[in-house]
């Protein structure tokens, strides 16, 4: 085809694309349809779900054997804290009630946040091989590492609370919705810190790592598992209710006994710092991604 600088409008439109076809005459390149919003939502959606799936299947090929493996994790926290809780005594001190129930209420919250914080900071950045695709980016990445740490930890907590319900003895939860809200809030406020963490990672990636480790280790007392809001004085009530964890454990535990009613927490606190560092942490990951590099692969 002999294109011409003089022709029109619609005679140069045939000749850019006659360029694009083959011998068969068969176009090479095929234009793009513009999505309309609800299309484009429903690509992200698609592409958040595909995303996550990899990410589930990312930490072990077998789906069955991995969810095993999460709850023989949950499983021996519980054996090691029921140990030490009679060990020590301290089995006067918690609510009245199922023992057991008691003390999952606090690891099934505890391994959420945790999990939820890790997956997010550990999510792939703008370097990551897979933002040369088209589609993919950052937001997409960090929505399905922490959607993958909460379908893991609700398929664990249902199983094995059937399993304790079924092989051991019945259980009895006040109010299971709001229980498991309390749940949601400690997965949410866990991406959160996450977010914040994956975009200063980047620019000091060791110091990063060690902050998470120390938050991560610190939680093992300082989120309130161990023991009881309305038991503590003043002074060690100070010590704990900066953690938003401590918050949703506690609120928790009154959802969960009908003769627990936390009076030194709330649910609000959680949630108004989750928002917080989440907002934090976009704008953090943005501005981190205006300067990406590929050298920084090699300092994580």
């Amino acid at each position: 085809m002999i294109c011409h600088q003089g022709i029109g409008k619609v005679s140069r439109q045939g000749c850019r694309q006659g360029r694009h076809r083959g011998r068969n005459g068969q176009a090479m390149f095929t234009p793009q349809r513009r999505k309309g919003k609800i299309g484009t939502g429903f690509s992200i959606l698609g592409l958040i779900y595909h995303a996550t799936v990899r990410s589930i299947r990312k930490s072990h090929g077998n789906a069955m054997l991995g969810l095993v493996m999460n709850m023989m994790q949950t499983i021996v926290l519980v054996a090691v804290f029921y140990v030490m809780f009679d060990i020590l005594g301290m089995r006067g001190s918690a609510v009245r009630g199922d023992f057991l129930l008691y003390i999952m209420s606090g690891i099934f919250l505890f391994l959420t946040h945790t999990k939820a914080l890790g997956a997010v900071a550990g999510a792939e950045g703008p370097t990551s091989a897979m933002m040369k695709h088209a589609p993919m980016t950052t937001a997409v990445t960090i929505g399905s590492a922490a959607l993958g740490v909460l379908y893991i930890q609700t398929l664990s907590l249902l199983v094995v609370l059937f399993i304790y319900h079924v092989a051991f003895t019945p259980i009895s939860i006040d109010r299971p919705i709001e229980a498991y809200g309390m749940l949601l809030l400690s997965w949410f406020t866990g991406a959160a810190i996450g977010t914040v963490l994956l975009a200063a990672k980047p620019w000091a990636p060791n110091a990063v790592g060690v902050i998470q480790q120390l938050y991560s280790r610190a939680n093992m007392i300082a989120s309130g598992k161990m023991f009881l809001a309305n038991t503590l004085s003043y002074t060690m009530l100070k010590l704990f209710d900066w953690n938003p964890l401590f918050h949703t454990i506690d609120q928790a535990r009154g959802y969960v006994f009908i003769n627990y009613n936390p009076h030194y927490s709330s649910w609000t606190y959680p949630l108004y710092v989750g928002l917080a560092l989440l907002m934090i942490g976009l704008m953090g990951e943005f501005y981190t991604r205006q300067y990406a590099s590929v050298s920084w692969g090699a300092r994580r």
